[in-house]
This record gives structure tokens, C-alpha cells and sequence, in this order.
């Protein structure tokens, strides 16, 4: 089985599964909040309705109390923190993380207004080429500023050049854009940015998949 990673970096599930499953529509006006809960703190999160699959069905495992015990079992300093693995629950033996899924796929949601700022909520994927996301695995960006030649750079693999917008978040808050168009971003951070900081600093284990030293685990409900 492989894992379910960001290319370069992340690791994530493949399940070949598409999602099938039906989710209990949300109120398109409403943003719905989640909050993760954590020892370094809490980070509360807005999910997007442009992404309507991804909100229902993160929505969906969190009120199933799903994410609860689960560790971000990924750290990459200057880059994400990634968790939802079923099988982190309760695990202790320090070993590499991420095969773990639901069973499904969900289907990509791009947005070209939605991009990989700092504190966007995205989900992991295999390396697959309908660029499914994972049914369950997520990671929170970290990343880094960028300048304004370098986003010229990644700006050439886009449908559509940054919005003036858009850059400008890149080179204050940070992110990262690479992943833009490859990955779902579905949601953003609202408060707990500083927890993201905290958690992205902790000691990992290279050998171990950037895995934690100390376990980081989280519990999720929504708002």
C-alpha cells in the first residue's frame, strides 16, 4: 500500500476508492468553523462552501468524533503539519506514519482563489493522476515568504497568472504556492496561527517520516 503524501514531501494514503458517499448538504451561506484542539493550543478553522465536498465530509468525521486521538504524525519546519491517519490513534512505537484511510477519495476541488497561504487547510493526496484527495488526511501550511521573481516562477505551471492580492500574501504572510492547483485547499485558519508556529517547531524524527519525537495529539469538533 502506498502512502499518501504531498509530492516532494507529505506523506498521505492511497485508497483508489472514489467518494461515493453522500453528505448532508450545508447551508451555502453558512461558514461553517471546526476547531482542533491541541497541548500547544487551540486553532480555529473556517471551511470554505467553494469547496463543498471536502467541507461536508471533514464536517461529517468530526462530528463522528473521527479526528479525536489523532496526531499530526508529518512536521516539516517552514512547510506543514499533517495528520488524520486512523492509524496514529493511540500509536506509540515511533515509527513512520500515513498509510491509514477511510476506505475513499475525494474527488479534487480547485479554486484558483483559493490558494496555499499561510494557515490554509488542505488535504493530502496519493500521487494520483486525477489528483483525488485523501478521505481523511489533511495538513495546515506553514511555509514561507516568497519573493516577487520566484512567484513569476511558479506563477508560469498556473491557468492564470497571481492576482495582485495573491502575491502580496505571499511575500507578507507566506505559504506554499508550489502546491497550488495540485492539492485541495478547503479551508483557512482564523485564530491559533501562533499553534501552528509552535507545533512546526517540535523535534521530529527524519528517519521516522518527520514524525514527532513527542506525540502531538489533536481532537477536532465543530463549532
Amino acid at each position: 500500500m502506498k502512502k499518501i503524501f504531498l509530492f516532494s514531501f507529505i506523506l498521505i494514503l492511497n485508497s483508489g476508492v472514489s467518494y461515493s458517499q453522500k453528505t448532508n448538504k450545508t447551508t451555502a451561506t453558512k461558514e461553517n468553523m471546526v476547531q482542533i484542539t491541541t497541548d500547544f493550543g487551540v486553532i480555529k478553522i473556517k471551511l470554505y462552501n467553494e469547496t463543498p465536498r471536502h467541507r461536508d465530509n471533514f464536517l461529517k468525521l468530526a462530528r463522528e468524533g473521527f479526528y479525536d486521538g489523532l496526531l499530526f504524525h508529518r512536521v516539516i519546519s517552514g512547510f506543514m503539519i499533517q495528520g488524520g491517519d486512523p492509524n496514529s490513534k493511540n500509536d506509540t512505537t515511533g515509527q513512520p506514519l500515513g498509510m491509514g484511510d477511510v476506505g475513499y477519495t475525494i474527488p479534487a476541488e480547485f479554486n484558483q482563489k483559493l490558494i496555499h497561504k499561510k494557515g490554509a487547510l488542505c488535504a493530502a493526496r496519493t500521487n494520483n493522476p486525477e489528483k483525488a484527495s485523501s478521505g481523511c488526511q489533511f495538513y495546515i501550511v506553514q511555509g514561507k515568504k516568497y519573493t516577487d521573481a520566484e512567484l513569476d516562477m511558479m506563477s508560469k505551471n498556473l491557468p492564470v497568472p497571481y492576482t495582485p492580492e495573491q502575491r502580496t500574501i505571499y511575500k507578507t504572510i507566506g505559504g506554499t504556492p508550489h502546491l497550488d492547483q495540485g492539492y485541495t485547499v478547503y479551508g483557512e485558519v482564523v485564530s491559533g496561527m501562533e499553534v501552528i508556529d509552535k507545533i512546526a517547531a517540535v523535534a521530529t524524527n527524519r528517519n521516522a517520516g518527520d514524525r514527532p519525537v513527542k506525540n502531538v495529539k489533536m481532537t477536532v469538533k465543530v463549532l
